[in-house]
């Protein structure tokens, strides 16, 4: 694909060939002919400044983008390509939640973009996973839905989430149960329970996502919910909440009382 030669990388010799006595270390350089032109090599170099004095309030999304493609395409302008992702997507949370498959479509896309962007995402969403793992859930609640939405408020499917809580209410375990449509995600209530039995845990908080955007419970979701707080009961668990991730905001069950 045209395309994809436009930022394709170049591979790079790993010594240049020194004139030195034998024995002496060959000195690592690029070849002159594949660095990057000087304009290049300012314009990161500035990007790279204003990031780090500013942090990423300073910068937009699709700057934000080429700070993660220069690992991928070093020796390449990559602003029309950052532009591109967003054209496709619309905001860099959604460019990096996208599937590899989708990202693969955006022309210039390879291997290497897709791994560099699923590296950040991965790290976002440990960092605010580990905010909330292995901590009450009363004192980290706000980090708790902050998780919730960098993990799932993207995403262009649905996905089921269980976090499952101990006695004194800390998460013990979070994980996902299952992944749908655009509209639909399979849950099974006799796994979930199941499930929380075998961790030995004593209450659970339910989280899916509504890729619409909008977080407003079906009449599916109420009736799941329902279904997974009466089978809780009856083996002696607490179903604390329900929250449904839209694209800006959530709905907690408890909150909005679809929950006793």
């Amino acid at each position: 694909m045209a395309g994809r030669d436009r930022f394709s990388e170049a591979s790079l010799p790993l010594f240049r060939a020194e004139g030195g006595p034998p024995g002496d270390a060959a000195t690592p350089d690029p070849a002159p002919a594949t660095r990057p032109p000087s304009y290049l090599r300012d314009h990161r170099q500035r990007l790279r400044e204003r990031f780090l004095q500013g942090g990423a309030q300073a910068i937009p999304d699709y700057e934000m983008l080429e700070l993660v493609l220069f690992r991928a395409i070093p020796r390449r302008d990559v602003k029309p390509l950052g532009r591109a992702l967003l054209e496709m997507f619309g905001d860099f949370n959604r460019v990096l939640s996208a599937p590899p498959e989708r990202l693969a479509e955006v022309p210039g896309v390879g291997p290497a973009v897709i791994c560099e962007l699923k590296i950040v995402e991965a790290a976002a969403q440990r960092l605010a996973r580990a905010r909330v793992l292995r901590r009450p859930v009363v004192s980290s609640w706000d980090a708790l839905l902050d998780y919730c939405h960098t993990a799932m408020a993207h995403r262009e499917l649905e996905q089921f989430r269980v976090l499952y809580l101990d006695r004194k209410n800390i998460v013990i375990a979070d994980e996902e149960q299952a992944s749908g449509t655009v509209d639909h995600v399979p849950v099974y209530p006799r796994e979930v329970v199941k499930r929380a039995l075998f961790l030995n845990a004593s209450a659970l908080i339910l989280v899916h996502n509504h890729p619409s955007g909008d977080p407003t419970p079906s009449e599916a979701d109420i009736a799941m919910t329902a279904q997974i707080d009466a089978a809780a009961q009856v083996l002696g668990l607490t179903l604390h909440d329900h929250i449904v991730i839209g694209r800006a905001r959530e709905i907690s069950f408890r909150a909005e009382g679809y929950l006793g």
